[in-house]
């Protein structure tokens, strides 16, 4: 029996995270398809930080972890922590049970590499195809439950891609 079955989703806690918006030199955004998933949703890099651990370190191993490189720099950081539920029925599902979604800590970075320093083949790929994206396609490419997180994250950074384009 999961927690999820014995507690109010709503008073279980957020799974501590970060998240990246990575801009290449024109201004675009990685976002790469999960592995896990059937549908057609796309994502940028993401995932938990450990115990001890700073948010702007555990950003950048999750983008070693994930697409297989670090080679990037903070633009600029969420000045507060952004939060999105997980659909009730996902709730026992993932995480085993014992969030009701995720608090995260997000950076705009720029990408210092090239695309062939990408490789989503990692020792735990959860990746299966990515691609770079216009940020205010960002919305759409995502499972509907985070769409809202997207857009403020657009909201709050597409600005930047700019500024990417300049670092040339």
């Amino acid at each position: 029996m999961t927690q999820s079955s014995t507690a109010d989703p709503a008073a279980l806690p957020y799974r501590p995270c970060v998240g990246i918006m990575l801009f290449n030199r024109d201004g675009l955004v990685l976002v790469a398809r999960r592995i896990d998933m059937v549908s057609e949703a796309w994502q940028m890099p993401q995932g938990g930080i450990d115990p001890g651990e700073e948010p702007v370190d555990a950003a950048f191993r999750e983008l070693d972890e994930e697409i297989g490189t670090g080679a990037a720099e903070v633009m600029a950081e969420s000045a507060d922590w952004l939060e999105y539920d997980l659909p009730v029925d996902l709730i026992g599902k993932l995480w085993k049970g014992r969030y009701r979604g995720q608090r995260q800590k997000w950076f705009a970075m720029r990408f210092l590499g090239e695309d062939a320093d990408i490789d989503i083949e990692t020792a735990t790929p959860e990746f299966s195809e990515w691609k770079w994206v216009p940020a205010p396609e960002l919305p759409g490419l995502i499972v509907p439950f985070k769409r809202a997180l997207y857009t403020e994250l657009v909201a709050r950074f597409a600005h930047l891609a700019e500024r990417a384009r300049a670092q040339r």
